[in-house]
């Protein structure tokens, strides 16, 4: 395995880190998009595990800082910020391409990484699969029955509630204003669909750290319906697991994961 530090894009304004097997056995390569604000490294180095596990099994991967994040700087474009990571990450495509000679992608997004994921799978005919970490998912009326029925039953819980209602006084503070504003349920229901009618494998996975707002893995199908039977998505809930896989143990099983993924979607295709 041989990694390679590029500085890329129409402005040379991304930072990236590519990894390249001694032999590419694969037409895919794997591009890793930034979790948050977190630079290319991941949340607790998870996108250089990822890589460099990929690059094992013999997959070119790129992780990389988008505009304005990390070491990346401004693209010099007017663009809104969806437009800008579609763009960069289609330079992203472009570099990984002249490099491996790589045709075909698969994207690695975490919390709104797995929102920009969406994005780009949706816009570029080049993506051909998609992990989606805590990406999309709505509360469902089963959502709020796992949440709220053992609740209600525990004493303790009642009074909590109750010396946190009678401490509340004035105004609640407000939202961060960073949080990403997700698309309506539709409308990624819709692209989604899309998607799959292209032929992309998508993998749902979801973390006990999102509990919030998805607790099930049946809830994909309370969310998206019949798309939970398509062939091309998977979908795994890790209730045990945080949202940044901080534990060593969470972050092997998905690397485990990811790997057993790929390898039954995207197997080698040299020759022989």
């Amino acid at each position: 395995m041989h990694e390679q530090a590029f500085r890329f894009g129409s402005a040379r304004h991304l930072v990236g880190i590519m990894g390249l097997p001694p032999v590419i056995d694969h037409g895919v390569g794997v591009i890793l998009l930034n979790a948050g604000m977190v630079y290319r490294i991941g949340p607790f180095r998870l996108h250089v595990d990822l890589a460099r596990r990929l690059n094992a099994l013999g997959y070119p991967t790129l992780r990389f800082d988008q505009s304005t994040i990390g070491d990346s700087g401004a693209g010099g474009k007017l663009l809104a910020r969806p437009e800008q990571v579609v763009a960069d990450v289609g330079e992203a495509m472009d570099l990984l391409h002249q490099q491996t000679g790589c045709r075909r992608f698969v994207l690695f997004g975490l919390c709104s990484g797995a929102q920009n994921a969406h994005s780009v799978a949706h816009a570029d005919p080049r993506v051909v699969g998609a992990f989606f970490l805590d990406g999309y998912g709505h509360r469902t009326l089963g959502q709020r029955l796992r949440h709220y029925l053992p609740r209600l039953v525990k004493a303790s819980v009642w009074k909590q509630w109750l010396t946190r209602k009678r401490a509340a006084s004035g105004p609640r503070p407000p939202e961060p204003a960073f949080v990403v504003e997700p698309l309506p349920g539709k409308v990624v229901g819709s692209q989604l669909a899309d998607m799959l009618g292209r032929g992309l494998k998508l993998d749902f996975v979801y973390s006990g750290g999102v509990s919030r707002y998805f607790n099930h893995v049946r809830q994909f199908r309370e969310c998206f319906g019949r798309l939970a039977d398509h062939a091309g998505v998977s979908v795994s809930y890790f209730q045990e697991t945080d949202h940044t896989y901080v534990l060593s143990g969470d972050r092997q099983r998905l690397l485990d994961h990811v790997a057993q993924w790929m390898t039954r979607h995207f197997p080698a295709t040299r020759p022989g």
